[in-house]
């Protein structure tokens, strides 16, 4: 159930079903999107949603689902259940691409599916089964007939059409023949001009004359111009040609409706069959509208449970999505939670701060879901299946049920208590209000009471203080504020669940520059605890920020380092896929080198032995020997060299560990000795050697090296830091202290607004070593500056606090000197 009936209107989904409508491309099309409404069967809804993620799965494939040619051939078909009737061949066309249609969509999916049943697309698979059901011996006997370029009855249609055709192109030249003969002699006696051509008058081949020579053409007038200057003249020649031509073309228009009708009855029986086709066709045109427009508006298929479920992330409201990136705008995502235990959200903030823009998101993407629309939000985002969805947004105001504001509002809460069950989603704007605030609060928290008593789900928003107070201390209930800037004085459009908000009535009253006495005024009115309360809610909503703020720094900083890491662990691997190619070249080219080898003695002694051992021819193959062993070594010392060079040079033996100074000297690696790491700068102290192991403290930090990746050094480690902390983090201090300014100005600030910001001034000033800083607060009535006096005087690190030198701002600002 819906209520009220404009809810498509008050929460923006009658854009939706105008946008899908307009990616329709057949009226069959349009009408289920007309007739779209909202689902609560769950196997339903779940169907409808896979079939729409299927097809926009396959809008992003290298082939779509082939829904060209797509008509509207209900009507068509509904013409020629009468045996007799028959069809133009523009409307059988029609159903001939249609029958295509079907075709090609079976064929797809019949391509995608294996023999196992296994496709990509299951739910559109099962919903195109009735097109197999079309023989094919329908499209071929249009086929047979008709020129599908040409939309005309092909000439060998029949024997007779074609004899028809054939002696009507006779007939048509026999006429051209007189024609241009009576032309011609007409205009050898100058009854026309040279450039005269015949004409075409009730079918008939005439030529126009001029009316002073009409009587001098024998023939029939069968028209005149509008200017009565032309006369349009059978000539009598081809009178008894153009009967027989008219005779011929009656005659074939007569065949031609034989033709057509005898298609028509072939058709006929399998009209139940083509319709019932042509609306799977329907039904799949409109499934990919709705994908169309998912892509349109970031849409993608959430979890969905069959149950009341509201888990949703980075959720847009598709329609103010849209607006925006026609403007060259981003929307601002809600992130949105509801929970068996927290079934019913209290939403309070500042006007125009896009409370009632998040209600209508939560109505919009809800009620897309329940109609099968992809909703656009994040895919780990969770939906549940609700009976009824209620709305009170907007003013329903109305003169004719002499209905006001807060009546139409007291109408609709009626019908919600009455109605309402534990399956309702309800989503009411600006609770209780339209009456006088206090009565009016009190009727919206006992309305509320009473839906949370009876289980139902749902989200309000609202301006009262008592209705917060009741979201922080009922069970069931939970407070969200939607934030606001404070220094920039504007809304961020961000939903945050857990603490209520603030109006911010004072701060945008002094903003648009209300008179001060005016605000103190109404600070007096309404007492210090209603102020101090919404100075409570502004201190958390920014301390919530703040660390929101420091959680993404945190997180954009992990995301570098892992990107770094993962840069690192690449560049190792290819320094380790070097150098085993480094090492087997080497080894290859001293196997070649052995090889060259062991040739050149095996053949020296073979000589050796030839010669019987003879002096002469001995010491000749020794010199021989020598010469090719002093050649191969010229040969290979560049390569060797060459490839020691990139090798990497370690030194192991089996009983001891050395290392190999800059200097060439050979050091063994001992307790106490400082090092380097392969490939790095840092000097480092071995703490203690263990076999091949050994313990190295760079810095603050302690590591077990391999003994053969260090090298020992004469260079002195630097003095370690005192504190553990990450280069990340260094680096990101550092770039604070380059940003930080020795001088804050609290002035405007409330009291414990301004202690606050000195706290983490003074505190960056002590840790960067500021020996001075300056805060400027103002003169005014002097609370402001004695309160942080009374805080620096409590800070260990601040050595005394001044008034700064009348020229420079006097009393009005505090220097502090800091130890």
């Amino acid at each position: 159930m819906i209520f009220p009936d404009k809810i498509e209107e008050k929460i923006g989904f009658d854009g939706v079903r105008a946008q899908i409508s307009k990616r329709c491309h057949c009226q069959g099309a349009h009408d289920l999107c007309a007739e779209m409404s909202m689902m609560t069967d769950f196997q339903s809804i779940r169907a409808a949603l896979q079939a729409t993620a299927e097809m926009s799965s396959a809008l992003h494939s290298d082939e779509t689902v082939p829904l060209a040619g797509l008509h509207d051939i209900d009507t068509p078909l509904s013409l020629i259940r009468v045996p007799g009737t028959f069809l133009e061949t523009k409307e059988l066309l029609k159903v001939r691409r249609m029958l295509q249609c079907f075709a090609e969509v079976s064929s797809f999916f019949s391509r995608h599916s294996t023999d196992e049943g296994h496709t990509p697309y299951p739910r559109l698979t099962s919903l195109s089964e009735g097109l197999n059901d079309i023989s094919p011996d329908i499209s071929r006997s249009i086929d047979k007939v008709i020129d599908e370029t040409t939309s005309s009855i092909k000439d060998n249609a029949s024997p007779a059409l074609a004899d028809i055709r054939s002696r009507l192109r006779g007939m048509s030249g026999r006429v051209n023949s007189i024609l241009r003969r009576v032309l011609s002699n007409a205009i050898s006696q100058g009854l026309l001009e040279p450039d005269t051509v015949p004409s075409m008058r009730e079918g008939r081949l005439v030529i126009p004359v001029p009316p002073m020579h009409k009587r001098q053409i024998q023939g029939i007038v069968h028209d005149e111009s509008a200017s009565g200057k032309t006369v349009f003249i059978e000539p009598a020649e081809v009178v008894e040609a153009n009967n027989l031509t008219r005779k011929l073309q009656m005659e074939e228009h007569r065949e031609i409706i034989r033709i057509l009708t005898t298609i028509a009855d072939s058709l006929r029986p399998s009209i139940p069959q083509i319709t019932e086709a042509a609306k799977i066709i329907y039904h799949l045109d409109f499934i990919q509208a709705k994908a169309l427009y998912a892509d349109a508006v970031g849409g993608l298929m959430p979890h969905l449970h069959d149950r009341e479920e509201l888990e949703w992330y980075h959720a847009c409201h598709p329609g103010l999505k849209l607006s925006l990136e026609k403007h060259g705008r981003e929307i601002v995502p809600i992130d949105v939670t509801l929970t068996s235990k927290q079934r019913i959200l209290v939403i309070s903030g500042p006007n125009a701060g896009g409370k009632s823009v998040c209600l209508k998101t939560v109505g919009t993407l809800q009620y897309m879901a329940q109609c099968g629309i992809l909703p656009p939000v994040y895919e780990n985002s969770h939906f549940g299946v609700f009976n009824d969805i209620f709305v009170d947004i907007g003013d329903d105001q109305s003169l004719e049920d002499d209905l006001s504001t807060y009546s139409s509002h007291l109408r609709n809460m009626k019908f919600m208590l009455q109605r309402g069950r534990k399956s309702t989603l309800f989503l009411i704007d600006e609770m209780g209000s339209g009456t006088e605030p206090q009565i009016g609060g009190a009727l919206a928290q006992a309305i509320l009471a009473q839906m949370n008593a009876e289980g139902l789900w749902g989200i309000v928003t609202t301006h009262y203080q008592n209705l917060k107070q009741m979201a922080d201390d009922t069970p069931g209930l939970v407070n969200g504020s939607m934030l606001y800037d404070r220094q920039l004085m504007q809304p961020l459009f961000k939903l945050s669940i857990g603490n209520p908000g603030s109006s911010f009535a004072v701060e945008i009253a002094r903003k648009i520059g209300l008179p001060k006495d005016i605000i103190d005024s109404a600070e007096q009115i309404v007492g210090s605890d209603y102020i101090n309360l919404d100075k409570y809610l502004l201190d958390i909503t920014r301390d919530k920020r703040y660390w929101e703020n420091k959680r993404a720094d945190i997180r954009r900083k992990e995301k570098m380092l892992d990107e770094k890491l993962e840069r690192y662990t690449d560049d190792a691997e290819t320094l380790r896929a070097r150098r085993r190619e480094i090492l087997d070249g080497a080894k290859a080219e001293a196997k070649r080198i052995l090889e060259s080898s062991n040739a050149a003695i095996e053949r020296t002694i073979a000589e050796i032995k030839k010669a019987n051992a003879e002096r002469e021819l001995t010491l000749e193959a020794r010199r021989r020997l020598k010469e090719e062993r002093l050649a191969l070594e010229s040969n290979t010392d560049g390569q060797e060299n060459s490839v020691l060079a990139r090798a990497p040079k370690k030194k192991k033996t089996k009983h001891s560990i050395h290392s190999s100074t800059s200097s060439g000297i050979t050091r063994q690696v001992e307790a106490g000795c400082n090092v380097k790491l392969d490939g790095q700068g840092t000097v480092g102290t071995v703490l203690e050697v263990s076999g091949k192991n050994a313990i190295v403290a760079f810095g603050n930090i302690k590591t077990t090296v391999k003994t053969e990746r260090l090298t020992v050094t004469d260079a002195k480690p630097k003095e370690p830091k005192k504190s553990g902390i990450s280069m990340a983090t260094i680096d990101a201090g550092h770039q604070r202290q380059l940003q930080f300014k020795h001088e804050i100005d609290v002035r405007g600030f409330r009291a414990d607004e301004a202690v606050q910001a000195v706290t983490y001034f003074i505190d960056d000033a002590i840790r960067f070593n500021a020996p001075r800083v300056r805060i400027l607060h103002g003169t005014g009535t002097g609370v402001l500056r004695q309160v942080i006096r009374d805080y620096l005087s409590t800070v260990p690190g601040v050595m005394s606090s001044r008034d700064e030198d009348v020229r420079f701002g006097g009393a009005g600002i505090t220097v502090v000197e800091l130890q």
